[in-house]
C-alpha cells in the first residue's frame, strides 16, 4: 500500500473536480491520468523535487513520484540559491517547478534533469509502506533543517485514522493556503481527496484575496497557520466575516493568540474551529481541539473548561501522549514535562535514524502537560525554557498575559544572560503601551518572579513563513544589545 491508493480510491467516485488552481481545475481521473503519465518518465531518477507554489502540478508531481516508487522532495522556494543547490546535490533527482511544468510535466525535456542522472529502472513498481514516500525538511526555527522521513505507511496511517472515505458531501471545497513544503500542505491535499472534497489552492496569502476566494469559489473548509489567521481577523472590520459557505476552520502549525483566536470566533460566528497540534515528524496532527470544545470554552461557567481554548485538545484515535517529568518518570494530571507522543503515523526518523525510543515514544521537544480529561497544554519548546535564579520559566505563559493587553498584538520573550539571576526576562512586543504599566499588568497576572525585566518594542517579530516564531534570531539580536 502507498499514497497513490488515496488518488485511486478518489478517481472511482467519478469526474467531479478534485483540485483546482489559478481558475483551473482537475478531476480525480484527470490527476490520475496525469500522475501515471508522470511515473514514466520520473522512474529514470532517484528522487523527485518539487520548487514551486501550491498548484496543479504539485500533486501530479507528488502522486507520480508515489507510483514511480521514488521520494518526493518539496523544497522552500524561498531559500536562496546557495541553499536550493545543495539540497539539490544531496538529493539529485527530477526537479519540477511548479505551475510552468504541469503541461510539459509528461513531455520529452518537461522535467530539469539531475547532475548526475540516477539509475534508470523503467519496471520499476509502486512502493510498499516501508518505503520513503516523502522527504520533508524542518523549518529549523531551534537547528539546522533537516529532511524528516515520512514513509507510506506513516502518511497512511494518519489519513485512515482520522478521515472516513468519501465523507464530504457534493460541492465540499477546502481552501489550501500553507505552502507545499509544509506538512500541513502535504496532509490536507491526501486527507481531502480521500473525503471526497475539492481542494482549492491559493499559492500567495493575502487576507483580502482568501475572503475573495473563500466567496468565490464556495469553500466550505480551510486550514491556516496562526499569523494568517491574525491578519484576517485584522482584515475584517465588521461583525461578520460574510463567508457563510465556510463550516470549518481550522489553525495550527505554531502557537496562536487566545485574543486572536477570540476574534476569530466572532467574525466567523457560523464556522466551526478546529485547533490541531502535530510535528513534520508525527505526519501531521496528532491532536485536535473540536469545534465543540471550543463553544463550551466560550460558554461554560467552569474555569477548567474556559482554559481548554488554551489547549491544543486531545489525541486523534490511534496517538497516545505521555509528559514526562525531569526525571524521566510519568507526570501526573496537570504537571508539566517533556510532551512524548506514539502511534502508527509517528516516525520519528531522519535520514537512517530512528529518535523513536524502544517503546516508540517520540520526543517532541515540547514542554507541556495533560489536564485530568486528557486535554494537552503545550508551554513552548523546550529549548525555549528561561532560567532565572533557579527557576525553569516558560515564555508561553508570560505572553499569553501579556496577549491579553488590549495595547498588545505580537509578543516574545526570551531571556538574555545576567550576572546575578543567570537570565533575566526580556518581552518584545509589537503593538504599544507605557513600559512600566505593562510590567504592573504582568505583575498583577503572574508574580514578580515572572514579570520581564525589560520591554521592547518592534515593528515585527522575526518569523518563518508559516508563523513560527525565530526565537534564536531574537535572542541573537538582544543579547548584543541587551546583554
Amino acid at each position: 500500500m502507498n499514497i497513490a491508493m488515496i488518488l485511486e480510491m478518489a478517481a472511482s467516485n467519478g469526474d467531479r473536480r478534485a483540485v483546482t488552481a489559478d481558475g483551473r481545475s482537475l478531476s480525480a481521473v484527470r490527476l490520475l491520468d496525469l500522475a501515471r503519465a508522470a511515473a514514466g518518465r520520473f522512474r529514470d531518477y532517484p528522487a523527485v523535487l518539487y520548487l514551486g507554489t501550491s498548484h496543479l502540478a504539485y500533486p501530479v508531481a507528488l502522486f507520480g513520484a508515489a507510483l514511480a516508487g521514488v521520494p518526493f522532495v518539496p523544497l522552500n522556494y524561498r531559500l536562496g540559491g546557495q541553499q536550493l543547490d545543495g539540497l539539490r546535490t544531496r538529493h539529485p533527482g527530477a526537479l519540477v517547478l511548479g505551475p510552468g511544468d504541469l503541461d510539459q510535466l509528461c513531455s520529452p525535456g518537461g522535467t530539469t534533469p539531475p547532475d548526475p542522472p540516477g539509475p534508470a529502472d523503467s519496471e520499476a513498481s509502486a512502493p510498499d509502506g516501508e518505503s520513503a514516500a516523502v522527504l520533508l525538511y524542518t523549518s529549523g526555527t531551534t537547528a539546522a533543517p533537516k529532511a524528516a522521513v515520512l514513509r507510506h505507511r506513516h502518511l497512511l496511517a494518519y489519513v485512515l485514522n482520522t478521515v472516513e472515505f468519501g465523507s464530504a458531501a457534493d460541492g465540499d471545497a477546502a481552501l489550501v493556503a500553507v505552502p507545499p513544503y509544509h506538512v500541513a500542505g502535504l496532509a490536507n491535499l491526501l486527507t481531502n481527496l480521500y473525503a471526497g472534497r475539492r481542494v482549492v489552492y491559493l499559492a500567495t496569502f493575502g487576507a483580502q484575496e482568501w475572503l475573495e476566494t473563500v466567496r468565490r469559489e464556495q469553500v466550505t473548509h480551510a486550514m491556516l497557520v496562526p499569523t494568517m489567521l491574525a491578519r484576517i481577523v485584522a482584515e475584517v472590520s465588521g461583525a461578520d466575516a460574510g463567508t457563510p459557505t465556510l463550516r470549518s476552520l481550522a489553525y495550527g502549525g505554531a502557537r496562536a493568540p487566545r485574543p486572536v483566536v477570540e476574534r476569530a470566533l466572532r467574525i466567523f460566528p457560523g464556522t466551526g474551529f478546529v485547533n490541531a497540534y502535530g510535528l513534520t515528524e508525527t505526519a501531521s496532527s496528532v491532536a485536535v481541539l473540536s469545534p465543540e470544545d471550543h463553544r463550551a470554552a466560550l460558554t461554560s461557567d467552569d474555569p477548567a473548561v474556559r482554559d481548554r481554548l488554551g489547549s491544543v485538545g486531545r489525541a486523534l484515535p490511534g496517538i497516545e501522549f505521555q509528559v514526562r517529568a525531569e526525571g524521566g518518570e510519568p507526570a501526573g494530571p496537570g504537571e508539566s514535562g517533556l510532551v512524548f507522543v506514539r502511534g502508527e503515523q509517528i516516525s520519528g526518523e531522519y535520514g537512517e535514524r530512528s529518535t523513536l525510543d524502544a517503546d516508540g515514544w517520540f520526543a517532541t521537544r515540547d514542554r507541556g502537560r495533560l489536564d485530568p480529561d486528557g486535554y494537552l497544554f503545550i508551554e513552548g519548546r523546550a529549548d525555549d525554557t528561561i532560567i532565572r535564579g533557579g527557576e525553569n520559566i516558560a515564555p508561553a505563559e508570560i505572553e499569553d498575559v501579556l496577549l491579553a493587553h488590549p495595547g498588545i498584538a505580537e509578543a516574545a520573550v526570551v531571556g538574555v544572560p545576567d550576572p546575578e539571576w543567570g537570565q533575566r526576562l526580556v518581552a518584545v512586543l509589537v503593538g504599544n503601551g507605557d513600559p512600566a504599566e505593562i510590567r504592573q499588568w504582568v505583575r498583577d497576572r503572574l508574580r514578580s518572579a515572572k514579570t520581564p525585566d525589560t520591554i521592547v518594542f518592534r515593528a515585527e517579530l522575526p518569523k518563518t513563513d508559516t508563523g513560527k516564531l525565530l526565537r534564536r534570531t531574537l535572542l541573537a539580536e538582544l543579547e548584543t544589545t541587551h546583554a
